[in-house]
């Protein structure tokens, strides 16, 4: 890939992703230059209290973002490519994606506690936050600065958000292993124990609406069947569930083409499942990588990032099972990326 995140610096070469070589990877052609599908962008971060921008086919670090006195929690990309969304300990930040810009054009410290998801509405009228404060909250974006708009209280700490591609319904997870559909249209709720005795640390939904899923910490995937059409998400009717992984579960996402349902955890591996039947499709596992906390599919559903303790955000090819790139440079921990190949413009 030849061309930069705008406004953003050429980093040194990354070895490690010159020994890997540089293959196509999402959003390249095979000359190296972007894509017609538009700018692509994967940003990365941690506990080193960074977030770094990459170039996709290389690994080089393209720029660095500092996100003082809080580790990051989760990122998020707009769907236009413009904003980036961090949060952490009692922070929610935004960052210009495509300016020089390196403060956050949005600083929001009123919050209380570690702020765990975020995500945006697809045309970016609002975004939304979810957090150990047990609430959820829907920000109107309007203004570019954040003025929240309506709460949900879920009564525990909450891990994990995901809207519902109808942009109608967020489901959340919390600790005390409550599953949450919240319509926002009707600000009505239902809730879902998929397992007694644990916390519910990802949910996902897949790109149709057909199927919901989530990821405890004992390492157990469940997987709902939900309605189709205009029929409420609520009616949603648990379907199946396997032991996913021996340790404690982090993250569960759907392929964008439905096809796999990638799972990570403590044990040091990401897996992938058939949606239909919770068959197994492969591991992705790179020996000393940790924990695996976060992942994300490329636009055509070929690729996996995954981000882990090691310090280290890897590119997997699903085709061939193996490491196509490595991006080297935070000092700690990483637990959380962003990745979008495919903007709303």
């Amino acid at each position: 890939m030849s061309a930069p995140v705008p406004g953003g610096r050429r980093g040194s070469a990354n070895p490690a992703a010159k020994a890997l070589g540089n293959q196509p990877a999402p959003g390249q052609d095979l000359n190296g230059g972007m894509s017609p599908s538009g700018q692509v962008i994967l940003a990365t971060a941690g506990y080193d209290h960074t977030i770094k921008f990459w170039e996709v086919g290389t690994g080089q670090c393209l720029k660095t973002l500092q996100h003082a006195d809080s580790q990051v929690n989760a990122l998020e990309i707009s769907p236009d490519g413009q904003l980036l969304a961090a949060c952490g300990y009692q922070h929610i930040r935004m960052f210009d994606v495509l300016g020089t810009n390196p403060n956050p054009v949005v600083n929001y410290e009123g919050v209380s506690k570690n702020v765990m998801d975020v995500g945006f509405q697809e045309e970016c009228k609002w975004m939304y936050t979810a957090g150990e404060d047990g609430t959820v909250k829907i920000w109107d974006l309007g203004m570019r600065n954040l003025s929240c708009q309506r709460i949900y209280d879920a009564h525990a700490p909450v891990n994990s958000a995901v809207l519902h591609p109808n942009q109608q319904d967020l489901i959340l997870g919390d600790q005390n292993g409550v599953v949450h559909v919240w319509n926002l249209r009707s600000d009505q709720s239902e809730q879902y124990i998929p397992q007694a005795g644990c916390s519910v640390q990802s949910v996902a939904v897949d790109s149709q609406g057909l199927h919901m899923a989530c990821v405890t910490n004992q390492g157990t995937l469940h997987v709902w069947d939900l309605p189709s059409g205009e029929k409420n998400p609520a009616l949603a009717e648990q379907r199946q569930k396997i032991t996913a992984h021996k340790r404690y579960g982090l993250k569960c996402k759907f392929s964008p083409d439905s096809s796999a349902l990638a799972t990570s955890s403590a044990d040091q591996s990401t897996k992938l499942w058939r949606p239909k039947d919770l068959t197994h499709i492969t591991d992705l596992h790179k020996s000393g990588q940790r924990w695996v906390w976060d992942m994300a599919f490329s636009n055509d559903s070929q690729y996996l990032f995954t981000a882990s303790s090691d310090c280290i955000a890897r590119l997997w090819s699903l085709a061939k099972n193996e490491v196509k790139c490595e991006y080297v440079g935070h000092s700690k921990a990483l637990t959380c990326l962003a990745f979008r190949d495919r903007l709303v413009t």
